[in-house]
Protein backbone atom coordinates (compact mmCIF):
# COMPACT_ATOMS: atom_id res chain seq x y z
CA UNK A 1 0.00 0.00 0.00
CA UNK A 2 3.01 2.34 0.83
CA UNK A 3 4.27 1.60 -2.63
CA UNK A 4 0.77 3.21 -4.10
CA UNK A 5 0.60 5.97 -1.52
CA UNK A 6 4.30 7.15 -2.61
CA UNK A 7 3.28 9.69 -4.95
CA UNK A 8 0.60 11.49 -3.00
CA UNK A 9 3.86 12.60 -1.04
CA UNK A 10 4.16 15.25 -3.63
CA UNK A 11 2.39 18.21 -4.23
CA UNK A 12 2.65 18.60 -8.00
CA UNK A 13 1.47 14.89 -8.60
CA UNK A 14 -1.51 15.98 -5.99
CA UNK A 15 -2.20 18.75 -8.70
CA UNK A 16 -2.19 16.44 -11.01
CA UNK A 17 -4.57 13.90 -9.69
CA UNK A 18 -6.88 16.31 -9.17
CA UNK A 19 -6.94 17.86 -12.29
CA UNK A 20 -6.71 14.61 -14.39
CA UNK A 21 -9.48 13.36 -12.05
CA UNK A 22 -11.83 16.67 -12.73
CA UNK A 23 -10.70 16.32 -16.61
CA UNK A 24 -11.64 13.17 -16.72
CA UNK A 25 -15.05 13.57 -15.51
CA UNK A 26 -15.98 16.49 -17.55
CA UNK A 27 -14.72 14.74 -20.43
CA UNK A 28 -16.78 11.89 -20.05
CA UNK A 29 -19.78 14.37 -19.14
CA UNK A 30 -19.61 16.23 -22.13
CA UNK A 31 -18.07 13.22 -24.09
CA UNK A 32 -21.39 11.05 -24.81
CA UNK A 33 -23.50 14.32 -26.16
CA UNK A 34 -20.49 14.50 -28.25
CA UNK A 35 -20.21 10.95 -29.53
CA UNK A 36 -24.37 10.75 -29.77
CA UNK A 37 -24.45 13.56 -31.93
CA UNK A 38 -21.36 12.56 -34.26
CA UNK A 39 -18.59 15.20 -33.40
CA UNK A 40 -15.93 13.04 -32.60
CA UNK A 41 -14.01 15.19 -34.76
CA UNK A 42 -15.08 18.51 -33.34
CA UNK A 43 -12.93 18.30 -29.97
CA UNK A 44 -9.47 18.28 -32.35
CA UNK A 45 -10.76 20.83 -34.04
CA UNK A 46 -11.32 23.17 -31.29
CA UNK A 47 -8.01 22.15 -29.49
CA UNK A 48 -6.24 23.62 -32.33
CA UNK A 49 -8.36 26.87 -32.32
CA UNK A 50 -7.80 26.85 -28.85
CA UNK A 51 -4.06 26.92 -29.56
CA UNK A 52 -4.45 29.61 -32.08
CA UNK A 53 -6.19 31.93 -29.84
CA UNK A 54 -3.65 31.51 -26.65
CA UNK A 55 -0.59 32.34 -29.49
CA UNK A 56 -3.12 35.62 -30.24
CA UNK A 57 -2.99 36.22 -26.44
CA UNK A 58 0.31 35.69 -25.50
CA UNK A 59 1.08 38.56 -28.22
CA UNK A 60 -1.19 40.70 -26.96
CA UNK A 61 -0.33 39.73 -23.24
CA UNK A 62 -3.89 38.10 -22.58
CA UNK A 63 -4.34 35.41 -20.07
CA UNK A 64 -3.60 32.02 -21.85
CA UNK A 65 -7.50 30.70 -20.89
CA UNK A 66 -8.91 34.13 -22.21
CA UNK A 67 -7.21 33.89 -25.69
CA UNK A 68 -7.59 30.24 -25.53
CA UNK A 69 -11.29 30.85 -24.79
CA UNK A 70 -12.50 33.58 -26.89
CA UNK A 71 -10.85 31.97 -29.96
CA UNK A 72 -12.28 28.46 -29.53
CA UNK A 73 -15.70 29.98 -28.84
CA UNK A 74 -15.44 32.06 -32.01
CA UNK A 75 -14.35 29.05 -33.89
CA UNK A 76 -17.53 26.98 -31.96
CA UNK A 77 -19.97 29.53 -33.05
CA UNK A 78 -18.53 30.29 -37.00
CA UNK A 79 -18.91 26.46 -37.41
CA UNK A 80 -22.31 26.35 -35.98
CA UNK A 81 -23.37 28.99 -38.12
CA UNK A 82 -21.68 27.80 -41.35
CA UNK A 83 -23.60 24.21 -40.72
CA UNK A 84 -26.94 25.55 -39.95
CA UNK A 85 -28.34 25.50 -43.69
CA UNK A 86 -26.89 22.09 -44.50
CA UNK A 87 -25.09 22.86 -47.41
CA UNK A 88 -21.56 22.98 -45.94
CA UNK A 89 -21.23 19.49 -43.66
CA UNK A 90 -20.13 19.94 -39.80
CA UNK A 91 -16.75 17.88 -41.05
CA UNK A 92 -15.79 20.42 -43.77
CA UNK A 93 -16.95 23.43 -41.48
CA UNK A 94 -14.54 22.30 -38.72
CA UNK A 95 -11.41 21.29 -40.87
CA UNK A 96 -11.76 24.62 -42.44
CA UNK A 97 -12.06 27.44 -39.93
CA UNK A 98 -10.43 25.44 -37.05
CA UNK A 99 -7.13 24.73 -39.36
CA UNK A 100 -7.03 28.45 -40.17
CA UNK A 101 -7.15 29.47 -36.88
CA UNK A 102 -4.38 27.22 -35.75
CA UNK A 103 -2.50 27.96 -39.28
CA UNK A 104 -3.11 31.95 -37.59
CA UNK A 105 -0.90 30.53 -34.50
CA UNK A 106 1.49 28.95 -35.74
CA UNK A 107 2.42 32.00 -38.04
CA UNK A 108 2.24 34.55 -35.81
CA UNK A 109 5.03 32.29 -33.55
CA UNK A 110 7.10 31.68 -37.23
CA UNK A 111 7.57 35.17 -36.28
CA UNK A 112 8.20 35.65 -32.82
CA UNK A 113 10.67 33.18 -33.01
CA UNK A 114 9.92 31.76 -29.50
CA UNK A 115 8.04 29.41 -27.64
CA UNK A 116 6.48 30.38 -24.66
CA UNK A 117 6.36 27.63 -22.04
CA UNK A 118 2.69 27.53 -21.80
CA UNK A 119 2.15 27.26 -24.96
CA UNK A 120 4.79 24.78 -24.94
CA UNK A 121 2.55 23.01 -22.48
CA UNK A 122 -0.66 23.24 -24.79
CA UNK A 123 0.89 21.47 -27.57
CA UNK A 124 1.67 18.79 -25.87
CA UNK A 125 0.33 18.75 -22.12
CA UNK A 126 1.87 19.56 -18.89
CA UNK A 127 -0.02 18.11 -16.14
CA UNK A 128 2.47 18.25 -13.46
CA UNK A 129 2.95 21.81 -13.76
CA UNK A 130 -0.82 22.59 -12.92
CA UNK A 131 -0.89 25.02 -10.19
CA UNK A 132 -3.80 26.21 -7.81
CA UNK A 133 -5.46 28.79 -10.21
CA UNK A 134 -5.28 26.34 -13.09
CA UNK A 135 -7.34 23.94 -10.56
CA UNK A 136 -9.53 26.37 -9.23
CA UNK A 137 -10.41 27.19 -13.58
CA UNK A 138 -10.56 23.34 -13.85
CA UNK A 139 -13.33 23.31 -10.75
CA UNK A 140 -14.99 26.01 -11.86
CA UNK A 141 -15.82 24.67 -15.22
CA UNK A 142 -16.47 21.18 -14.25
CA UNK A 143 -19.10 22.01 -11.72
CA UNK A 144 -20.86 24.84 -14.35
CA UNK A 145 -21.04 22.29 -16.82
CA UNK A 146 -22.22 19.57 -14.28
CA UNK A 147 -25.09 21.87 -12.90
CA UNK A 148 -25.76 23.02 -16.74
CA UNK A 149 -26.23 19.45 -17.92
CA UNK A 150 -28.50 18.78 -14.84
CA UNK A 151 -30.95 21.84 -15.69
CA UNK A 152 -31.40 21.04 -19.09
CA UNK A 153 -31.13 16.79 -19.08
CA UNK A 154 -34.38 16.55 -21.60
CA UNK A 155 -33.63 19.32 -23.76
CA UNK A 156 -30.35 18.30 -24.14
CA UNK A 157 -31.71 14.92 -24.58
CA UNK A 158 -34.41 15.88 -27.46
CA UNK A 159 -32.17 17.58 -28.84
CA UNK A 160 -29.32 15.05 -29.31
CA UNK A 161 -31.34 12.58 -30.43
CA UNK A 162 -33.75 14.42 -33.67
CA UNK A 163 -33.32 18.42 -33.73
CA UNK A 164 -36.34 18.82 -36.03
CA UNK A 165 -38.69 17.20 -34.02
CA UNK A 166 -37.61 19.41 -30.38
CA UNK A 167 -37.82 22.44 -32.24
CA UNK A 168 -41.82 21.20 -33.22
CA UNK A 169 -42.36 20.47 -29.44
CA UNK A 170 -41.25 24.06 -28.79
CA UNK A 171 -37.63 23.55 -27.48
CA UNK A 172 -35.13 26.29 -28.40
CA UNK A 173 -32.11 24.21 -30.41
CA UNK A 174 -30.25 27.17 -31.65
CA UNK A 175 -29.81 28.29 -27.83
CA UNK A 176 -29.29 25.01 -26.69
CA UNK A 177 -26.53 24.69 -29.36
CA UNK A 178 -24.82 27.89 -28.41
CA UNK A 179 -24.86 26.23 -25.24
CA UNK A 180 -23.96 23.65 -25.68
CA UNK A 181 -20.90 25.15 -27.91
CA UNK A 182 -20.19 26.80 -25.16
CA UNK A 183 -19.95 23.85 -22.85
CA UNK A 184 -17.74 22.31 -24.95
CA UNK A 185 -15.19 25.32 -25.32
CA UNK A 186 -14.88 24.97 -22.15
CA UNK A 187 -14.07 21.74 -21.94
CA UNK A 188 -11.51 21.79 -24.56
CA UNK A 189 -9.52 24.56 -23.22
CA UNK A 190 -9.46 23.27 -19.48
CA UNK A 191 -8.07 19.83 -20.85
CA UNK A 192 -5.99 21.42 -22.94
CA UNK A 193 -3.16 21.33 -20.12
CA UNK A 194 -3.45 18.02 -19.06
CA UNK A 195 -3.18 15.86 -22.84
CA UNK A 196 -1.91 18.70 -24.80
CA UNK A 197 -3.90 19.46 -28.31
CA UNK A 198 -2.43 16.54 -30.34
CA UNK A 199 -4.65 13.94 -27.81
CA UNK A 200 -7.40 16.23 -26.62
CA UNK A 201 -10.19 14.31 -29.15
CA UNK A 202 -8.96 10.94 -27.26
CA UNK A 203 -9.55 12.34 -23.92
CA UNK A 204 -13.08 13.24 -24.80
CA UNK A 205 -13.87 10.46 -26.77
CA UNK A 206 -12.64 7.60 -25.09
CA UNK A 207 -14.48 7.82 -21.89
CA UNK A 208 -18.34 8.05 -23.79
CA UNK A 209 -17.25 5.30 -26.67
CA UNK A 210 -16.23 2.82 -23.65
CA UNK A 211 -19.45 3.48 -21.96
CA UNK A 212 -21.10 3.04 -25.40
CA UNK A 213 -20.08 -0.58 -25.13
CA UNK A 214 -21.27 -1.56 -22.09
CA UNK A 215 -24.48 -0.22 -22.39
CA UNK A 216 -27.07 1.34 -24.64
CA UNK A 217 -29.42 3.67 -22.12
CA UNK A 218 -28.53 7.09 -22.18
CA UNK A 219 -29.12 8.07 -18.05
CA UNK A 220 -26.23 4.83 -17.59
CA UNK A 221 -24.70 5.71 -20.83
CA UNK A 222 -23.25 9.26 -18.70
CA UNK A 223 -22.82 7.88 -15.58
CA UNK A 224 -20.52 5.32 -16.49
CA UNK A 225 -18.68 7.61 -18.95
CA UNK A 226 -18.31 10.05 -16.06
CA UNK A 227 -16.60 7.03 -14.08
CA UNK A 228 -14.57 5.73 -16.61
CA UNK A 229 -13.13 9.28 -17.48
CA UNK A 230 -12.22 9.52 -13.55
CA UNK A 231 -10.44 5.99 -13.82
CA UNK A 232 -8.70 6.87 -16.81
CA UNK A 233 -7.27 10.24 -15.17
CA UNK A 234 -6.21 8.73 -11.75
CA UNK A 235 -5.09 5.08 -13.18
CA UNK A 236 -2.95 7.65 -15.92
CA UNK A 237 -1.57 9.21 -13.33
CA UNK A 238 -0.37 6.61 -11.32
CA UNK A 239 0.98 4.60 -14.50
CA UNK A 240 2.95 7.83 -15.65
CA UNK A 241 4.79 8.35 -12.30
CA UNK A 242 5.55 4.56 -11.78
CA UNK A 243 6.73 3.75 -15.51
CA UNK A 244 7.83 7.51 -15.70
CA UNK A 245 6.16 8.39 -19.04
CA UNK A 246 4.72 11.81 -20.03
CA UNK A 247 1.50 11.80 -18.18
CA UNK A 248 -0.94 13.02 -21.27
CA UNK A 249 0.31 10.24 -23.17
CA UNK A 250 -0.24 7.59 -20.42
CA UNK A 251 -3.43 8.92 -19.85
CA UNK A 252 -4.68 8.45 -23.11
CA UNK A 253 -3.24 5.31 -23.99
CA UNK A 254 -4.95 3.96 -20.55
CA UNK A 255 -7.86 5.00 -22.11
CA UNK A 256 -7.13 2.87 -25.16
CA UNK A 257 -6.65 -0.19 -23.25
CA UNK A 258 -10.09 0.05 -21.57
CA UNK A 259 -12.03 1.03 -24.21
CA UNK A 260 -9.83 -2.12 -26.50
CA UNK A 261 -11.54 -4.16 -23.00
CA UNK A 262 -14.81 -2.63 -23.12
CA UNK A 263 -15.09 -3.79 -26.79
CA UNK A 264 -14.02 -7.61 -25.74
CA UNK A 265 -16.64 -7.23 -23.00
CA UNK A 266 -19.42 -6.65 -25.17
CA UNK A 267 -18.62 -9.04 -27.77
CA UNK A 268 -18.74 -11.78 -25.16
CA UNK A 269 -22.44 -10.68 -23.63
CA UNK A 270 -23.59 -10.70 -27.40
CA UNK A 271 -21.83 -14.35 -28.41
CA UNK A 272 -23.17 -15.64 -24.41
CA UNK A 273 -26.67 -13.83 -25.04
CA UNK A 274 -26.70 -15.47 -29.16
CA UNK A 275 -25.89 -19.23 -27.69
CA UNK A 276 -28.55 -19.03 -24.91
CA UNK A 277 -31.26 -18.06 -27.65
CA UNK A 278 -29.85 -21.74 -29.58
CA UNK A 279 -32.32 -24.84 -29.02
CA UNK A 280 -32.43 -28.27 -30.56
CA UNK A 281 -34.86 -29.83 -32.77
CA UNK A 282 -33.45 -33.56 -33.09
CA UNK A 283 -29.89 -32.96 -34.87
CA UNK A 284 -30.80 -29.46 -35.96
CA UNK A 285 -29.47 -26.48 -33.74
CA UNK A 286 -30.53 -23.18 -34.45
CA UNK A 287 -31.71 -19.93 -32.77
CA UNK A 288 -34.83 -17.07 -33.18
CA UNK A 289 -35.26 -13.41 -32.73
CA UNK A 290 -35.14 -12.79 -28.79
CA UNK A 291 -38.90 -11.41 -28.40
CA UNK A 292 -40.28 -14.10 -30.34
CA UNK A 293 -43.30 -16.14 -29.06
CA UNK A 294 -44.07 -17.75 -31.89
CA UNK A 295 -42.18 -19.00 -35.78
CA UNK A 296 -42.30 -20.70 -38.77
CA UNK A 297 -39.83 -22.45 -40.99
CA UNK A 298 -38.69 -25.68 -42.37
CA UNK A 299 -36.59 -28.25 -40.48
CA UNK A 300 -34.23 -30.50 -42.41
CA UNK A 301 -34.07 -33.74 -40.71
CA UNK A 302 -31.56 -36.61 -41.42
CA UNK A 303 -32.73 -39.98 -41.84
CA UNK A 304 -30.67 -43.47 -42.52
CA UNK A 305 -31.48 -43.29 -46.67
CA UNK A 306 -33.41 -40.29 -47.46
CA UNK A 307 -33.75 -36.53 -46.17
CA UNK A 308 -37.25 -35.78 -44.79
CA UNK A 309 -38.51 -31.87 -44.78
CA UNK A 310 -41.47 -30.59 -42.31
CA UNK A 311 -42.99 -26.94 -40.87
CA UNK A 312 -43.86 -26.69 -37.24
CA UNK A 313 -45.01 -23.80 -35.42
CA UNK A 314 -43.73 -23.81 -32.02
CA UNK A 315 -46.42 -22.45 -29.27
CA UNK A 316 -45.11 -19.94 -26.42
CA UNK A 317 -44.94 -22.31 -23.77
CA UNK A 318 -42.35 -25.18 -23.88
CA UNK A 319 -42.44 -26.87 -21.09
CA UNK A 320 -44.46 -29.78 -22.80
Amino acid sequence: MQFFLEPLHYEFFRHGLIAAVLVGALCGLVGVHVVLRGMSYVGHGLSHAAFGGAVIGFVLNFNFYIGAGIMGLFAALLINQLTKNRKIKSDAAIGIVTTAIFALGVAVISQQRNLNKSLEAALFGNILGITDSDLMIIGLVTAATIIIMFLSYRPLLFATFDQETAQVFGIKTEALQLLFALILTLSVIVAINIVGVTMIAAALIMPAMTARMLTDRFGLMQLYSVIIGVMIGAGGMFLSYFFNIASGATIVLFGAAIFCFSVMVRHVRERIALQANFHRHGNLIHSHPLNSERHNHDHTIGANEDVKKRAHTDPPDTNR
